[in-house]
């Protein structure tokens, strides 16, 4: 018969906080057997799991992780490196929702390494490894020839990247069908009798931008359509300056009718651009937006927008991270989400 639990931990004449030890004298069961519970052992009974969970939870039991890396080798610790300045509003936020989900109940945690695109980005992923502070990584913002993934490969340490890369050693990645996105945005655009269009890109070394300038410029050749892709701008450029550089461009003599808009930041540095210059935006120019939370779904006029969701992209790459932590080899754990797949037409 298992011992009942009561909401107050045993007198043990200590005032620490809770240890296995605790955990075991309020269950009845060994210190072993409760170590193997909360790790969930398949080989415990799950009556005896939930009951452990039970009271660890009800006596405020908290894993020491030091004893844990001293123990297992492993820190249960995912660092998640993150540009501050993004395309999208709230990016880190949604991504980090779906990331936590995916490591709910295996005890992970996630700490958030600042990752400035300006700088040296190797360092960083260099001091993650050389003091064992996580088991795992997630990258962003990845290059076609992402020094911080040839390093991560060379180490053999578990990692997804949020974009492709143009290695072929296969590694673990989650990408968004930027070509997709770009071919469908001009067709869309084309289709409502725009004949001048104009896309800003992000800077040239990441894959994403490589993506949708190729699925851009097809769709836009194949269409026989006019096409302006400003090469001093990038979606990078502070929101106030490339507000004011799109303003130029509209007031130019060869001015776009219809504006592709790689992210949220990008599309409302444009309305402010088609409002500066006196031009009526949906009337005058049209936009396409890449959109990942519901901002504009309350702005007026209403425009098409493809949604990527950023969220499931989070939760894919914390599950396959998991997955490669615990050896499943990198070419099994590659996934492009499409405007098909999850992604759908807002009008």
């Amino acid at each position: 018969m298992v011992p009942s639990v009561n909401n107050e931990p045993p007198s043990n004449g200590s005032t620490g906080k809770p240890t296995l030890k605790t955990v075991a004298q309020a269950t009845g069961f060994a210190v072993t057997t409760v170590s193997r519970a909360l790790a969930n052992d398949p080989k415990i009974a799950q009556k005896t799991r939930d009951t452990v969970s039970r009271a660890a939870k009800s006596l405020g039991y908290v894993p020491d992780r030091a004893a844990q890396r001293l123990r297992t080798g492993r820190t249960k610790v995912i660092s998640l490196l993150i540009n501050p300045g993004h395309e999208y509003l709230g990016f880190t936020h949604v991504l980090l929702n779906g990331i936590t989900a995916a490591l709910r109940g295996t005890g992970y945690s996630v700490t958030i390494t600042p990752d400035f695109i300006d700088s040296d980005r190797v360092s960083v992923i260099q001091n993650i490894l050389r003091n064992n502070l996580a088991d795992g990584i997630i990258l962003s913002r990845t290059e076609c020839f992402d020094l911080r993934v040839r390093l991560l490969l060379e180490q053999d340490f578990p990692f997804v990247s949020h974009g492709r890369t143009e290695f072929t050693t296969p590694h673990a990645y989650v990408d968004f069908d930027n070509e997709s996105f770009a071919r469908q945005a001009v067709r869309w655009l084309h289709k409502a009798g725009r004949k001048r269009l104009m896309i800003v890109l992000p800077q040239a070394q990441f894959t994403f931008s490589q993506h949708l300038r190729f699925g851009f410029l097809s769709e836009v050749r194949e269409a026989g359509i006019e096409h302006i892709i400003p090469e001093d701008l990038t979606i990078d450029t502070p929101p106030g300056e490339l507000a004011q550089k799109l303003a130029d461009i509209l007031r130019s003599d060869a001015p776009p009718d219809g504006i592709v808009c790689v992210g949220e930041v990008m599309a409302l540095a444009a309305l402010a651009a088609i409002d500066d210059v006196g031009l009526v935006a949906g009337d005058h120019v049209d936009m396409l937006i890449k959109q990942a939370s519901p901002v504009f779904d309350l702005m007026r006029p209403k425009f098409r927008s493809i949604f990527e969701d950023v969220e499931k992209t989070g939760q894919a790459m914390g599950e396959m991270l998991l997955r490669r932590i615990d050896g499943e080899p990198p070419e099994t754990l590659q996934r492009i989400i499409g405007p098909v797949d999850g992604p759908h037409l807002r009008d």
